[in-house]
C-alpha cells in the first residue's frame, strides 16, 4: 500500500504512536475527516500497511463535544469500465488489499447498512469480532462488532441464516410502516430488531439514518447494493464514498455502484485521499 494523495515534499512522515490501537479517530460528526496514516516521501514506498495505519487513514470525522451526528459512508468496488459486480457478486473484482480495507471499515463502524437483495446475493453473514480492534472499539464505546441493518420493504428474508440466528449483536431490519405484519412478526421471532423508517412499504433514507442514530449508531457504513446506494445518493444523505477501483475490464451489462433514477444535478464530492496497492486504487471522497 502507498499513499498517492495527499503527499507534499513539506509534509513530514507520520507513523502511528507505539501501542496505539487500530481504531484511531473520534466518533462521527460534522468536522473534517482525518486522512491519517503515513504521509511524506515514505508513503510512496509500497509496503503492507498495519491495521492501525489503515484505521487512521479511514477514521471517522471527529465531532465537537455534545454535538454528535450520524456520518454515513459507503464502501464500494468498481472495475475500470464501471462494473460493480461480475456474475452477480463483487468478490471476483476484489483483492486482498480491498478485503483489508473492507474489514477495517467494518471494524470502525457502529452498524453496516445493506439492501435485502445484496444480503441474498452475497450470502451475508453477521459481522465478527476481531481481536485486533477489540481495545479500540471498547474505548470508542462500541460493541464487539458492528450490527448489520437490512433495508427491506417486503421482509422476504431467510430468517434461518446465521445473520439472524447467530449474530454477536442483534441484526436490525429497516422497513416501512406498511410492512406485512406476519413478516415483521417472523423477523422478531428470529431475534431481529425491526425499526420503522418510512410511512409506506419502503424505507425513507433520511428516516433510516435518524432511526439508527436514535439507537446510538452514529458511525454508519453501507455496502450497497447499487439500488440502495442510488437511493441514498438521491436523498442526499451520503456523506462519504470509499471507492476501490479494480484494474479490470469486464464488459457485459453488470450494474454500476449506484442505480435507480438519476439526480437532477450531479453531486460533486471532494477527494480526501488516494491509496494504491497492486494496481488497485482506494479513493476516499467526501460531500463538501
Amino acid at each position: 500500500m502507498r499513499r498517492l494523495f495527499p503527499v507534499t515534499d513539506q509534509t513530514p512522515t507520520e507513523t502511528p504512536e507505539e501501542g496505539a490501537g487500530p481504531g484511531a479517530g473520534g466518533p462521527a460528526g460534522s468536522g473534517a475527516p482525518s486522512v491519517g496514516g503515513p504521509v511524506g516521501s515514505d508513503a510512496l514506498v509500497p509496503r503492507e500497511w498495519t491495521l492501525a495505519e489503515l484505521a487512521a487513514a479511514y477514521a471517522y470525522p471527529e465531532t465537537a463535544p455534545g454535538e454528535p451526528r450520524a456520518w454515513l459512508r459507503a464502501n464500494m468496488v468498481s472495475t475500470l469500465d464501471g462494473a460493480a459486480q461480475h456474475e452477480g457478486r463483487s468478490h471476483p473484482i476484489s483483492s486482498a488489499a480491498d478485503m483489508r480495507v473492507f474489514g477495517t471499515l467494518r471494524a470502525l463502524a457502529d452498524v453496516v447498512v445493506v439492501g435485502a437483495e445484496t444480503v441474498r446475493q452475497e450470502g451475508y453473514r453477521p459481522a465478527r469480532d476481531r481481536a485486533e480492534f477489540a481495545a479500540a472499539r471498547k474505548a470508542a464505546g462500541q460493541g464487539p462488532a458492528p450490527a448489520v441493518a437490512v433495508v427491506t420493504a417486503s421482509l422476504e428474508l431467510d430468517f434461518s441464516l446465521p445473520l439472524f440466528t447467530s449474530p454477536l449483536v442483534p441484526t436490525l431490519i429497516l422497513t416501512g410502516a406498511a410492512a406485512a405484519p406476519d413478516r415483521v412478526a417472523a423477523a422478531e421471532r428470529a431475534g431481529a430488531v425491526v425499526l420503522v423508517a418510512g410511512e409506506g412499504m419502503g424505507v425513507e433514507p433520511a428516516r433510516a439514518v435518524r432511526a439508527l442514530a436514535e439507537r446510538g449508531h452514529t458511525r454508519l457504513l453501507t455496502e450497497g447494493g447499487p439500488r440502495l446506494l442510488g437511493q441514498l445518493v438521491a436523498a442526499e444523505v451520503l456523506d462519504e464514498l470509499c471507492l476501490t477501483t479494480a484494474p479490470m475490464l469486464t464488459a457485459g451489462d453488470a450494474q454500476r455502484i449506484a442505480g435507480g433514477p438519476s439526480v437532477t444535478v450531479p453531486r460533486r464530492f471532494e477527494l480526501l485521499s488516494l491509496l494504491e496497492e497492486d494496481g488497485f486504487l482506494f479513493g476516499r471522497y467526501r460531500r463538501p
